[in-house]
């Protein structure tokens, strides 16, 4: 599951309109690498300068991700380091995962294929993809990546991804109505922050207006309270999942939630998700003053005047000086285990990952943000104040539990209707915690498909 908003939508800014390609699946050949115990191939190291001289590797791009801009960027890196071309092809998102895990298992798959970090372990699972553990020294480069992009390509120990870029929330307020509380900084503390809307709560005492809006469905933004406070979603040990939310770290962050949304939040949103009703439009209409969302570009799709009344930061942590942890959505660049281009892929990897290329194109020309926290620490300063809460929440992310049945409590919404069930009270967190544990070590437990 993806967050499909760049830095530069969450800041408002426009972007160029991507160019779709063509999409014919096809890859050449050049020579191949060991496969491992697991079925995946192992590529012994990155191509070296003039090893692809006269080849051609082809790489699956999603529509509307990264620019043609973007693209080009990587493929000059990699096309300098190795002396080979690039072939790419825009992927729709229509059937994507279907077409993929075909892709895969046919005996010209293309090379490289970008996938949503959360959807690595589904292929990863059927041996579909190149294990790039050994390689990993070599991509990181001293780089530190962001959890939340490289936790989810790591299954069993094993990396099946290098990160290409995230998206992922922050908090977004109303100055103006802020001001009138007499409110003029951001708030960096959890109690300046509930101090904060403890006043604004006064100000502004109609039933149908919320300090801060946030719908009991809204799992994404509940997790980072479990996160927070140290619980996880599930944990793993012996090969054996097992959900985790019943532990005390996780009830405390639960408990922590329910107290924030019922005191902040309307009643009429305890059991609802963002778009019905669209949390942008009741920000947008003055119907509440503070939301958590990836983007400000949606709240100005519906008043393009509120353009510089909107303020964001980072959500506060409940520990001094810190901020919440967050779920990015993005991607990570993988390599087909059947791909005959093993040691190139994995140069075009190094391209994408490159400190250069991820300042200068994933942040520079796409504005999302980049996999290393390096990376962040050096273009923060050259964003939009509006942006730069986004990049900071980035550093502190957590991983969804790398295994493929956690797609399917993603699908099944059952994650969604264990946060609803707690904020309207139908369950205690300690019951609603009982239910959803059970599922999760069912589910994450399951055969892969």
């Amino acid at each position: 599951m993806r967050i499909r908003i760049s830095a530069a939508q969450a800041a408002g800014t426009v972007l160029v309109p991507l160019l779709a390609l063509g999409a014919t699946a096809c890859s050449s050949s050049a020579s191949g690498s060991g496969t491992s115990s697991t079925g995946g191939a192992q590529p012994a190291a990155v191509a070296g300068p003039g090893s692809g001289t006269g080849k051609t590797l082809t790489v699956w791009y999603m529509d509307g991700d990264l620019s043609t801009e973007a693209q080009k960027a990587i493929d000059d890196k990699f096309t300098a380091a190795t002396g080979a071309q690039v072939k790419v092809e825009i992927q729709q998102w229509d059937g994507i995962n279907t077409k993929i895990a075909t892709a895969l298992a046919q005996d010209n798959p293309p090379d490289v294929i970008e996938i949503g970090n959360t959807d690595v372990p589904l292929f990863a699972a059927s041996s579909g993809l190149t294990d790039i553990t050994s390689a990993l020294p070599q991509l990181q480069n001293g780089q530190h990546w962001l959890p939340g992009l490289e936790g989810p390509a790591t299954v069993d120990g094993k990396s099946y991804g290098a990160p290409l870029f995230a998206g992922n929330r922050a908090v977004i307020y109303n100055k103006k109505i802020w001001a009138a509380a007499g409110i003029t900084t951001a708030p960096t503390t959890f109690t300046q922050l509930t101090s904060d809307l403890d006043a604004i709560k006064a100000k502004n005492p109609a039933p149908d207006f919320s300090a801060f809006y946030f719908p009991g469905r809204y799992w994404y933004g509940a997790l980072q309270f479990v996160w927070d406070a140290g619980g996880q979603l599930a944990t793993e040990s012996g090969g054996k999942w097992s959900g985790a939310l019943e532990s005390p770290q996780a009830q405390q962050g639960l408990a922590a939630w329910k107290s924030f949304v019922g005191k902040y939040s309307s009643t009429a949103s305890q059991d609802v998700d963002t778009t019905a009703p669209d949390f942008n439009t009741l920000f947008a209409q003055g119907k509440t003053a503070t939301i958590l969302n990836s983007t400000i570009n949606r709240v100005l799709k519906v008043d393009p005047s509120l353009q510089n009344d909107i303020g964001t930061f980072p959500f506060p942590s409940a520990t001094d000086g810190k901020t919440q942890p967050v779920f990015l959505g993005g991607s990570d660049l993988a390599i087909a285990a059947k791909s005959k281009n093993q040691a190139l892929a994995l140069a075009y990897l190094k391209a994408a990952t490159d400190p250069s290329v991820q300042a200068s194109a994933i942040v520079g020309i796409d504005h999302w943000i980049p996999a290393s926290t390096e990376v962040i620490d050096q273009t923060i300063n050259t964003l939009p104040d509006t942006s730069k809460a986004f990049f900071t929440a980035a550093k502190t992310s957590v991983a969804t539990p790398a295994v493929a049945g956690w797609a399917t409590v993603e699908s099944d919404k059952s994650i969604n209707d264990f946060f609803a069930d707690i904020a309207t009270g139908r369950k205690s967190p300690a019951d609603a915690a009982k239910t959803l544990d059970a599922h999760l070590s069912q589910a994450l437990n399951a055969p892969a498909q």
